[in-house]
């Protein structure tokens, strides 16, 4: 069976739609930074100094966790002029800007906003994949072409994006909550069945649309794993 395409999502109020990539990277990488500060003392004249004096290294207390930052390296190439949605493309552009639309803001109404928090999904999604999908937004973005046409159109990039992780203070607490709990989701299930299931009361599927961030909660992903979280 064929790997699923890596894709991604726009989500919230973003007009740019879902694509996936052309083709799938051949290895990603996450990386996650955790602050330890040195702590400082008061000596008699209200100035501070480092308590490491007697030590050979300073004492070191938390200072917080850092987002995780998920980075890509992605290959196109159109040498061929692929057929998608109908379109033949002789350009690689016409592919590489919906990366490009990411790092851009968007205008809704007479409102800008930001660019958009993407969700990023490969393959199935279950209790045993701790990094797909991946939430966040565009930190960088750089383009390399590397073949053109005799009419000097660019027909392959390579390109490396990295997305820093984007996550809620109450999802974030959720998550670190020992009881809060997941649900692999089965054929057949519907929002309202698992909160009849979880929470005992099918009218509670809102809690665990917005919980997850279910852009369409009709459309249920099979073997996605739900985050339940806890109710009064």
């Amino acid at each position: 069976m064929a790997l699923a395409k890596l894709t991604i999502a726009p989500i919230g109020d973003s007009k740019i739609a879902p694509f996936k990539v052309l083709f799938n990277p051949t290895s990603y990488s996450i990386a996650k930074s955790v602050s330890w500060e040195t702590p400082a003392s008061e000596d008699g004249g209200g100035s501070t100094r480092k308590s490491n004096v007697t030590l050979n290294a300073p004492l070191l207390q938390f200072g917080g966790g850092q987002s995780r930052t998920l980075s890509l390296k992605l290959f196109f190439d159109v040498t061929d002029y692929p057929l998608i949605s109908g379109e033949k493309i002789k350009d690689v552009r016409n592919l590489t800007n919906q990366l490009v639309k990411l790092t851009l803001k968007e205008r809704s109404g007479n409102k800008e906003q930001p660019p958009p928090v993407c969700r990023i999904s490969w393959g199935e999604s279950n209790s045993k994949n701790m990094d797909f999908p991946f939430v966040g937004v565009v930190e960088s973005l750089t383009q390399e072409f590397t073949l053109f046409d005799s009419d000097g159109r660019p027909l392959r990039a390579n390109l490396d994006v990295s997305f820093k992780e984007f996550l809620k203070p109450e999802e974030d607490k959720r998550k670190n909550d020992p009881e809060f709990t997941t649900l692999i989701v089965k054929r057949g299930d519907t929002l309202s069945s698992i909160a009849a299931e979880m929470l005992n009361d099918p009218a509670r599927w809102r809690i665990i649309a917005d919980a997850n961030q279910l852009d369409n909660p009709r459309a249920l992903e099979i073997g996605r794993s739900l985050s339940i979280p806890k109710v009064q």
